[in-house]
């Protein structure tokens, strides 16, 4: 698909009758406010100028689809599917977010019915007496009642489509508000990802500093044998006390990291943090090799929900530069009053009683301070804001695309280069320690070969976090399956038009 994009102010349209037509025609000969020299200053960005075959190469360009809604299933763990339905179920920020979507809706409906004639209808019962010392008889001395019935009639021709305009551009920020709203989803079920993989390295971590203290402890008392024995001096043993003491913190400093990530996940469903003991641990998730849809970057404007949302913004601004202009414009007003009054209840629906009044008005401003300019003025500023922010958001949608499949990519050759290191240091330890035992090696051989294995398996298991969590970011900034609806106008502006 290929989203179409937001177009800009567009120029009053001609006056629907001919008799008020040339009434403003008049009037404005004889001077009127002027929206002359004022026009929004910046151009939407097109998006395949924005150039990333080259950040992109190498990769795999597919045709398949954008991510699914699920995205997170490919990890393969039922619990981490089970937490992200609880966190959109649940969360709060995503009822605050559908809250903010109905105040926008709201705001567009009452735009709408501004648009719209009025009627009312009122009944009325009123009293006079005024003293005779002031009003002779018939007027003063005497109780004078009034009873009216009376149907309220307003509306204003929308002749330069100014209502119409404002209307659209409340529509276009309850449109806005709508995708944030999906936009707030994503970022929830992002968050919880993230957080439930950084869950796992920390009982990776926990799992390390675990052997790593069990080797020290074998070593501990294969020293102590040792010195008993003469063969060893107590250096070797402080030696071994030590490295019991490193392991033994790195173990501790992984439990309060998992309980932190443990509050965090339960606080990211709405939950109290009892909800966070009883997530269990992480069954082991795999990261798909990164694969990006080959229709790039054009096609990431209907997948994005910031950038889609940014776009119904600049939308809405284009529809305020158009209110404002109308702004300008001879405006008419329709008013009738019509009904019933009467001194008595008994001839209240006489022939008699009929009330009636209304009209046309027309008003045209012709000095007003500088209201309507600077009105005006400041929708351009808001729409070159919105513009301004639309493109932004366009690059930084391509940067996290790349960023996340670059480092998808390093930190697969990262992983698979500290693979082979940990084994080549494993083995290392192994044979140390075998010649330790043999009586053919100290225990410094053994503790500087149990230094680097060390090292090396908390390395790896904090890429192999970094790369499950690459895979999020790659899935997010593709838009995570959403597909939001975006403006079907053609984007223009005073340079011209851009079809991204």
């Amino acid at each position: 698909m290929s989203p179409s994009t937001t177009r800009a102010p567009r120029r009053a349209q001609a006056a629907p009758f001919p008799l008020l037509a040339g009434l403003a025609a008049a009037l404005l000969l004889a001077g009127c406010a002027s929206s002359h020299g004022l026009a929004p200053q910046l151009t939407a960005t097109d998006a395949d100028t924005l150039a990333s075959a080259r950040s992109l190469g190498g990769t795999s360009l597919s045709a398949a689809d954008f991510p699914q809604a699920d995205w997170w299933t490919a990890f393969a763990d039922p619990q981490l599917d089970a937490l992200i339905d609880e966190a959109l179920r649940d969360s709060p920020s995503l009822a605050a977010a559908d809250a903010r979507a109905r105040s926008a809706r709201a705001q567009a409906g009452l735009a709408d019915a501004q648009r719209k004639p009025t009627l009312g209808a009122s009944a009325r019962v009123s009293g006079l007496q005024l003293p005779a010392t002031i009003a002779p008889e018939p007027l003063g001395g005497d109780f004078k009642a009034s009873n009216v019935l009376m149907l309220n009639f307003a509306w204003a021709p929308d002749l330069w489509g100014g209502q119409r305009a404002t209307f659209e551009a409340a529509a276009g920020q309850a449109r806005a508000a709508e995708v944030d709203a999906q936009a707030a989803r994503l970022t929830l079920s992002a968050n919880v990802a993230r957080t439930y993989i950084a869950l796992a390295q920390s009982f990776d971590t926990q799992d390390v500093a675990a052997r790593e203290q069990t080797r020290a402890n074998r070593l501990r008392d294969l020293a102590a044998q040792r010195v008993e024995a003469g063969l060893d001096n107590q250096l070797q043993l402080r030696n071994a006390d030590t490295s019991i003491g490193i392991a033994r913190q790195q173990e501790q400093a992984a439990q309060q990291q998992i309980d932190a990530l443990r509050n965090a996940l339960a606080a990211l469903l709405g939950k109290g943090p009892d909800r966070g003991l009883d997530i269990a641990r992480p069954q082991v998730l795999q990261a798909a090799a990164p694969n990006v849809p080959a229709v790039l970057p054009s096609e990431l404007l209907g997948h994005r929900a910031d950038v889609v949302a940014a776009r119904w913004r600049v939308e809405a601004a284009a529809r305020g530069v158009d209110a404002a202009q109308a702004a300008f414009k001879p405006s008419v007003n329709l008013s009738a009053l019509v009904g019933l009054a009467a001194g008595n209840l008994s001839d209240l629906f006489g022939s008699d009683a009929a009330l009636g009044l209304g009209g046309p008005a027309i008003s045209l401003p012709i000095f007003d301070g500088g209201r309507l300019r600077a009105g005006l003025s400041q929708r351009d500023a808001d729409y070159d804001l919105a513009v301004a922010s639309y493109n932004q958001t366009l690059v930084t949608s391509l940067r996290e695309v790349t960023d996340a499949l670059q480092s998808a990519r390093a930190l697969d050759a990262q992983i698979a280069t500290v693979s082979d290191a940990t084994e080549s240091a494993r083995q290392a330890f192994a044979l140390a320690d075998r010649r330790y035992q043999a009586g053919l090696g100290n225990q410094l051989d053994v503790l500087a070969a149990q230094r680097p294995l060390f090292q090396l398996e908390q390395q790896l298991a904090a890429l192999r976090a970094q790369r499950l969590g690459a895979a999020v970011d790659l899935d997010r900034a593709l838009g995570g399956g959403l597909v939001p609806t975006a403006p079907t106008s053609s984007m223009q502006t005073h340079a011209g038009t851009i079809t991204p």
